[in-house]
């Protein structure tokens, strides 16, 4: 198997650390919005990267992070009247209900920032032993000319760098430093003790505090998109190599291409973003994430409405020589089979099995393993025409396609469906808007409509449950 490392530009023979154990490690999203498609193309491309090395025998530990704090969040709950921690919640929840819609089920932990700062605070006193941070009146940051390595990913040189100013701020020593802690400013709520004040974690040294609790200082795989090379991968290796002493922090870098529109790379700066929510109103989950693997992970992705149906069409080809095979099994005479102990696999099915193997071998290529998959579809239906295809040839194409469909994470032999109604969609949001008018009648002392609303909310089986730090869940 060979993957492509960002940092060398090559593919290379994939060596886990640990025989065949893998820690795997993709950045997670800052829970201060609904997720777009331009996120889930990232998060479906490493759930087939997952998928396929499970498959491959591999015993993979799949780590993301949840950055639950950050000044996107704090700017958004201002800008709506919500707490920082109630959104960050809030969305957090929407965005996992997205990966579930969207079949991105492999991730084994979710790890929120908000949930290590004991080991964020720990990584930045190492760091400032070491002479790699010092402290401002703002707070802590990391001195970018002490890690000579700076730009290693990026394939940068100093003299680029220098054209970077990542965080506008007198006080630093250079205009590359990168903030580790941000000490409180008035007014902000989210705020933990730290040998510094009040404070809260940077958004760098979330990951690097968060990877090192679960994998050490080095790991196997990290993911991620293309526009976080430079200069949060950066920064996560500054860290954590700079407090280790251990190079490489990572073996290999995987980065996904944008997912574009017009040309354009979709994002919320630009405004030119379909959230997964809305795009799961007119399509089926399959549909986009076929529309996604026929693209391989590393290349950049023109979206459409007319490509997306494109792509739907493409899977119900798949779908439709699927529901052939098993009604071509359903009528098969017994005869037509071979032996029962024959463990040979019909040649066909072999070949496709191979050439898909060897794709996936190839830096998950999923454009090559789903041509496969259309080249066996091809042949068995040709078969199946000629009657020149035995039940065990239709039993082994039946058992292949299952196999494929489990590694892309695609129902071939699913019924297309829209993974969320309209109405679905809407009762959620309404329920979620009168938790929030619940809140903000107890933050004003109402408490007699407040529990009105909870009442009635019980009464449709949405059970709310006030927690002790302020936090609220409901369940239906």
């Amino acid at each position: 198997m060979k993957i492509q490392s960002t940092m060398t530009g090559n593919k290379e023979n994939f060596q886990p650390i640990h025989n065949n154990r893998i820690n795997l490690f993709v950045c997670g999203p800052t829970v201060y919005d609904n997720s777009h498609i331009g996120h889930a193309r990232t998060y479906i491309a490493f759930d087939v990267v997952a998928r396929y090395l499970n498959y491959r025998g591999y015993s993979v530990f799949y780590l993301q992070n949840i950055t639950d704090v950050d000044d996107k969040i704090i700017q958004r709950a201002a800008e709506t009247g919500a707490s920082p921690r109630m959104l960050a919640k809030r969305f957090e929840q929407r965005y996992l209900e997205d990966m579930h819609a969207l079949g991105v089920t492999n991730v084994n932990y979710y790890a929120r920032a908000t949930e290590h700062v004991p080991e964020i605070i720990s990584q930045i006193e190492r760091l400032i032993e070491l002479g790699f941070a010092y402290e401002t009146q703002s707070g802590i940051y990391f001195d970018e000319s002490r890690f000579q390595d700076f730009g290693k990913l990026s394939h940068q040189s100093v003299e680029d760098l220098k054209k970077h100013r990542i965080e506008p701020d007198p006080t630093k020593r250079n205009p590359g430093d990168f903030s580790l802690w941000k000490k409180r400013q008035d007014g902000e709520e989210v705020t933990w003790n730290s040998p510094w004040g009040l404070g809260r974690p940077g958004w760098h040294i979330e990951d690097t505090a968060i990877t090192e609790t679960y994998f050490g200082a080095q790991y196997d795989i990290h993911g991620g998109a293309m526009d976080l090379i430079f200069p949060h991968h950066e920064a996560e290796i500054a860290q954590m190599e700079a407090t280790s002493g251990k190079k490489p922090l990572v073996r290999y870098w995987m980065h996904t291409g944008f997912l574009n529109v017009n040309g354009e790379k979709m994002s919320k700066s630009l405004g030119n973003f379909t959230t997964i929510r809305d795009m799961l109103q007119k399509y089926e989950a399959d549909a986009f994430r076929f529309f996604v693997l026929l693209a391989h992970y590393r290349s950049p992705i023109d979206f459409s409405e007319e490509a997306l149906e494109q792509a739907g069409k493409s899977l119900e080809r798949i779908r439709q020589a699927a529901r052939i095979i098993e009604k071509q099994l359903q009528t098969a005479p017994a005869s037509s089979a071979t032996k029962p102990t024959d463990p040979s696999i019909d040649p066909d099915v072999a070949e496709a099995k191979a050439r898909f193997l060897e794709s996936m071998d190839n830096d998950f290529n999923t454009p090559y393993a789903l041509r496969a998959v259309f080249d066996l579809v091809r042949e068995v239906n040709r078969r199946i025409n000629e009657k020149t295809i035995s039940r065990k040839g239709l039993q082994d194409a039946s058992e292949q396609l299952r196999e494929f469909g489990e590694i892309l994470g695609l129902g071939f032999y699913a019924a297309g469906k829209k993974s969320q109604g309209k109405a679905e969609a809407i009762t959620g949001n309404l329920i979620e808007l009168l938790i929030e008018t619940r809140q903000k009648l107890r933050e004003k002392k109402e408490w007699q409509l407040a529990d009105e609303i909870r009442a009635r909310l019980n009464e449709l089986n949405v059970v709310i449950e006030d927690a002790k730090d302020g936090g609220r869940k409901y369940y239906v």
